[in-house]
């Protein structure tokens, strides 16, 4: 329990598309503890999702291509695993809520049969035994009538209730992590809270770790221990959740922090503060600082070579010139 439930290690993993290769991730390094949400945080594109699924081994090889690191769980490096031996973790000791339920639930099969395949292949239940398992599970995520909902099938259910179906899915062997991402995407405000009030309390009664991926600050505020930020594939600053907020030191992470509507402007004319300028492109990613050309405290050394991610104080590390204590 003293040790890092899971350790990722200078992961690389590049795509070979049409405009070459693409430094999807390139070489992060972050560690998930026992019984903590870590926060995974940045605009789309910018790996978070890439990384989470080479966890699972759910990357189809080519086109992408794993350059370096390490993805060490209980000791053992998830790269090195067979497929054989990547079925036996998926779902049993990390599972997966993936961003868009409509299209991760089979629609030819009964919300009721998919879960209950997860303890018959997974935990050698017996058919019945698996049946009454998955009703106590539909009951726990709070699906009402759990009975007459697992004879139906996903498009008979709303957006919420088929997020609930894939928690319950996800949480069906009592895992040791749960990778959330997006879990709240296109779901009203109301719903949302509901999703997130769910996945916090059985957190805390399973002592299931929780990887959430998100774009959405708010929710990281909510419900995260520490974060982590990406940007072009690297993380850019990673630390406890209460420092990024009232410290943030990267440039990115305080764009992304005043781009957040305030309660007490909305009084006032509201315009957000966006950040200025566009990603680039990861195939062709500058020698530099990735964010030099929106970042408007930029220097010449920025251009010329990449920073990289320091120790800026204790368990706050950044990968800015601008802040870094070397010269």
């Amino acid at each position: 329990m003293n040790g890092p439930l899971i350790d990722i290690r200078n992961l690389q993993i590049y795509f070979h598309v049409k405009e070459g290769v693409a430094k999807a991730v390139d070489g992060i390094s972050y560690q998930l503890r026992h019984g903590e949400t870590m926060g995974l945080v940045g605009e789309s594109g910018c790996g978070k999702t890439v990384s989470s699924l080479a966890i699972l081994g759910l990357l189809d090889v080519p086109p992408a291509e794993y350059r370096g690191g390490e993805i060490l769980f209980d000791g053992r490096n998830l790269l090195q695993c067979s497929e054989k031996e990547m079925r036996r973790i998926r779902g049993k000791s990390i599972s997966m809520i993936f961003q868009e339920p409509m299209t991760s639930l089979n629609p030819i099969m009964t919300i009721g049969f998919q879960i209950a395949e997860v303890f018959l292949n997974h935990m050698q239940m017996k058919p019945l035994q698996a049946r009454e398992r998955t009703l106590e599970l539909l009951d726990l995520v709070g699906i009402p009538s759990p009975r007459q909902r697992m004879a139906e099938y996903p498009h008979q259910l709303s957006g919420g209730m088929r997020q609930r179906v894939m928690i319950a899915l996800a949480l069906a062997c009592k895992p040791k992590i749960l990778i959330a991402d997006e879990p709240t995407t296109a779901l009203d405000v109301t719903i949302q809270a509901q999703i997130l009030d769910l996945m916090m309390g059985l957190k805390d009664d399973l002592g299931t770790s929780i990887l959430l991926i998100t774009h959405d600050l708010g929710v990281i505020a909510e419900t995260a221990d520490r974060v982590a930020v990406m940007y072009a594939g690297r993380i850019v600053e990673k630390s406890d959740v209460n420092t990024i907020f009232e410290n943030p030191l990267h440039p990115y992470t305080q764009g992304l922090l005043r781009s957040i509507p305030r309660i007490d402007e909305a009084k006032r004319p509201l315009r957000l503060k966006e950040i200025s300028g566009r990603v680039p492109s990861l195939s062709f990613l500058p020698p530099g600082c990735a964010f030099f050309d929106r970042c408007p405290i930029g220097r010449d050394r920025c251009r010329a070579r990449r920073p990289e991610l320091e120790a800026a104080d204790e368990d706050h590390w950044v990968s800015c010139w601008m802040v870094s204590r070397k010269e």
